[in-house]
């Protein structure tokens, strides 16, 4: 069995320090906002100016102001503050984010990352990515193990445009938790079920 999007985002949560500050990135990674469990204590930063996202809003506290960096509209926490982007991008820059959880749509043996474009089909830009990669001190991805057309986005290397070059630490897809170790992927946990046959690696990339 693989694991839901909420199991994904479980287990990328499961991997947080208490008191961390962490950056979300758009799509899958947003759902860890709202499955925070109680007790732990974690401030989550959006690069559009926010510190203290805490998940979803309520129907009745809905507000078009308060949204993330996809454009989702956003609770906030007690004590969250806002700021504009400069303060925003200066704590990104300056080594102020403990952990960065981002979307993939490759990732290679030697950690680097491509998530921002497919050649050919129409993209906005690369965001604030570029720089999350390099600023926050660990770098977790969050995605699922294979692409629409069946092929596993774990690569021996990237075929896409790179977003960041040996920056990924940490992968957690449907399939597993995953970790950069000696140009290639060692794995930490599987979801039950699941067997190294079928993540479509072959030996040669998956190491001890």
């Amino acid at each position: 069995m693989t694991w839901s999007k909420e199991q994904m985002a479980d287990k990328v949560i499961s991997l947080f320090e208490n008191h961390s500050t962490i950056n979300l990135g758009i799509g899958l990674p947003t759902l860890i906002a709202e499955r925070i469990p109680k007790g732990l204590d974690v401030m989550i930063h959006s690069e559009n100016g926010v510190l203290g996202v805490k998940g979803r809003p309520h129907k009745d506290h809905v507000s078009p102001t308060l949204i993330n960096a996809g454009k989702e509209t956003i609770d906030i926490g007690k004590g969250a503050s806002f700021f504009d982007s400069a303060l925003s991008f200066g704590m990104i820059r300056g080594g102020h984010l403990d952990y960065c959880v981002l979307g993939g749509m490759e990732v290679d043996i030697e950690g680097n990352l491509a998530n921002w474009m497919i050649p050919g089909k129409k993209v906005t830009g690369m965001g604030g990515a570029m720089d999350l990669v390099h600023g926050a001190k660990t770098i977790i991805v969050m995605m699922t193990h294979f692409n629409k057309a069946g092929r596993p986005k774990l690569l021996e290397k990237c075929q896409l445009p790179l977003t960041g070059l040996q920056v990924v630490d940490l992968v957690v897809t449907d399939k597993g938790i995953f970790s950069i170790e000696k140009k290639g992927f060692k794995v930490k946990e599987l979801a039950d079920g699941i067997k190294s046959n079928e993540l479509g690696l072959g030996d040669s990339l998956i190491k001890e």
